[in-house]
């Protein structure tokens, strides 16, 4: 009995098939490869990939930043706006951390009208915990450029101690 092969020419058949040009539409399309040329400045009000560029890496280099952005009323209003937007549903409108979503978690969000936000923490702490988060606070590198952060901390401190009521120096029997 005669044994019989399969022609070589048979087999080169689909290796042929596969080396035509529709074969690597995708690897040739006009586009940059990585390395090449020249990085093209991202579109307006877009957020890139890996969010913002922050100028410090992590909380303890934050420690050494100065506040950058004036306290105008300009900023004052932009960071009410951010502010609205980001904060308000932990830590609500007037900042008490009685948002909507505050009544979900374990634990509230900071009153952001305390003593300690408002005389005692630096500028740059907020900043750092609005940049990279807390325990049960996300951050928002990726979401708010470091201006718009720095907004968001001039609100803070220019507005929210507004809205609160001054505490009395009366005590319980009505003396100064």
């Amino acid at each position: 009995m005669r044994r019989r092969y399969l022609p070589l020419w048979l087999l080169l058949i689909p290796g042929l098939a596969l080396a035509w040009p529709w074969s690597r539409d995708m690897m040739n399309q006009p586009s940059l490869k990585p390395q090449e040329g020249e990085m093209v400045p991202f579109p307006e009000r877009s957020v890139p990939v890996g969010g913002f560029p922050t100028p410090v890496k992590n909380q303890l280099e934050a420690h050494r930043l100065a506040n950058p952005v004036r306290a105008t009323p300009e900023s004052v209003g932009r960071g009410r706006q951010y502010f609205t937007i980001f904060c308000v549903p932990c830590h609500g409108a007037a900042g008490k951390g009685d948002g909507p979503v505050a009544k979900k978690l374990p634990v509230p969000p900071m009153d952001l009208t305390n003593d300690f936000i408002q005389h005692q923490a630096f500028d740059n702490w907020i900043f750092a915990m609005i940049t990279f988060g807390g325990k049960l606070m996300p951050s928002y590198r990726n979401d708010l450029s470091p201006e718009e952060r720095w907004d968001i901390v001039n609100y803070i401190r220019a507005e929210l101690a507004k809205k609160q009521p001054k505490p009395s120096r009366v005590n319980e029997a009505g003396e100064y």
